[in-house]
């Protein structure tokens, strides 16, 4: 028997989606099936569409942990001067 294994994108290995309107029915049918909204945006890689948990609309903004923490001095006693 043969299954089905879908393109995936190379920077993020999601699922590739030729066009909006495929994104759109897969994510309806998530809905459907599993009771998870899902939305749809264009990736800026490899330019095909995807679906994501997090409503791309929302003020929310990823920031990786390690940029999170403003950088410093590592010596030790150092005070960062005042503007």
């Amino acid at each position: 028997m043969h299954y089905f294994v879908p393109k995936r994108c190379v920077e993020s290995n999601k699922i590739m989606y030729h066009d909006e309107a495929t994104a759109r029915r897969a994510a309806d049918q998530g809905w459907r099936e599993r009771g998870t909204e899902l939305w749809v945006y264009r990736c800026g890689f490899c330019g095909t569409w995807h679906l994501t948990h997090r409503d791309p609309q929302s003020s929310y903004t990823y920031v990786p942990l390690n940029q999170q923490i403003k950088p410093h001095s590592r010596k030790k006693g150092y005070k960062p001067r005042r503007k």
